[in-house]
């Protein structure tokens, strides 16, 4: 990196389903990563950032964290929101919340979204999405049966169970993101 001032740089991650998403997005480029971790988040999300940070050539900071407020594990969503607040307190950053469905978007057009929440249940919303960014909600984050989701799609495209991108989750908080997550808990 050359210049006098640093680069803002933005780091996305989501620990709400099986997958480990991370995104990094600095002025001039952003880099990804996503992997399957199960249920071991927090043994492998410091070392997964801290690569990511490396893989950018940036140095490990930031100035606005971007975390996946869920729907999805209860202890992955915890996991993301204790390690994004530890890093905010330490670097002076800002911490925005979004929905973890927002981060399951892709292209343009309207679509439904949903992740498993077991028997026969999943945690769904309908969003107009632009340039793979949210831009309105047509039908709310909301727990429903499957077929009752369905249903309400009708024709539109669905994408369910599918890895949370690390951009889609990036662009939602710099876009429109959710209240200050280190106001309300630092």
């Amino acid at each position: 990196m050359t210049g006098d001032a640093p680069p803002h740089v933005t780091l996305a991650l989501d620990t709400a389903t099986p997958f480990l998403t991370l995104a990094v997005s600095w002025e001039t480029g952003h880099v990804t990563a996503v992997r399957e971790v199960g249920r071991a988040h927090a043994e492998e999300l410091p070392g997964a950032a801290r690569a990511l940070f490396a893989q950018a050539g940036l140095p490990f900071h930031a100035q606005t964290i971007v975390i996946g407020t869920g729907p999805g594990s209860y202890t992955g969503v915890r996991v993301g929101a204790s390690y994004a607040l530890g890093l905010a307190a330490v670097w002076g950053a800002r911490v925005v919340g979004v929905s973890t469905l927002e981060a399951l978007v892709s292209g343009d057009g309207p679509q439904g979204v949903s992740l498993d929440a077991r028997k026969g249940h999943v945690y769904g919303a309908v969003y107009d999405v632009q340039g793979g960014t949210v831009t309105g909600t047509r039908a709310a984050p909301a727990k429903a049966t499957l077929e009752d989701f369905t249903a309400q799609l009708g024709t539109l495209p669905h994408r369910h169970d599918v890895p949370p991108d690390g951009m889609a989750l990036l662009r939602a908080g710099q876009a429109h993101g959710a209240e200050d997550w280190a106001l309300a808990y630092l």
